[in-house]
């Protein structure tokens, strides 16, 4: 599979990702309610967005149970989609999560967890 297959198209990963954080920050600064899903999911606050990432977390769970590729693949997006509203939400970028993950790149599962638990 090509890298431009790979990644869903043109352009890395990770410029997708930062593309639709700018999106979502449009959104979560501007945009009407009562026209954006995701301008009314930011109004509605945090407790509306954390309940909205653990139903995509769970309808990907039964995707996968399924063992539908395409649609792990599309609550995958979906999931992944409203933790990016949840990352604006704290006022956070992929590219934070991204820089976390690069961290622990290499690093034993196992020495990662245990390193969170050390003081």
């Amino acid at each position: 599979m090509s890298a431009a297959k790979q990644d869903g198209g043109s352009g890395s990963a990770k410029d997708v990702l930062a593309r639709l954080a700018d999106v979502l920050e449009a959104r979560r600064q501007g945009a009407d309610p009562e026209s954006s899903y995701v301008a009314r999911l930011f109004q509605r606050g945090t407790d509306a967005i954390l309940k909205k990432v653990g139903e995509e977390a769970t309808e990907t769970v039964m995707a996968a149970k399924d063992g539908v590729p395409a649609r792990i693949v599309s609550e995958t997006a979906d999931l992944w989609f409203h933790t990016m509203i949840m990352l604006a939400h704290f006022d956070l970028r992929p590219s934070d999560v991204l820089a976390e993950l690069e961290r622990r790149e290499g690093l034993s599962g196992l020495d990662e967890k245990a390193q969170r638990r050390s003081p």
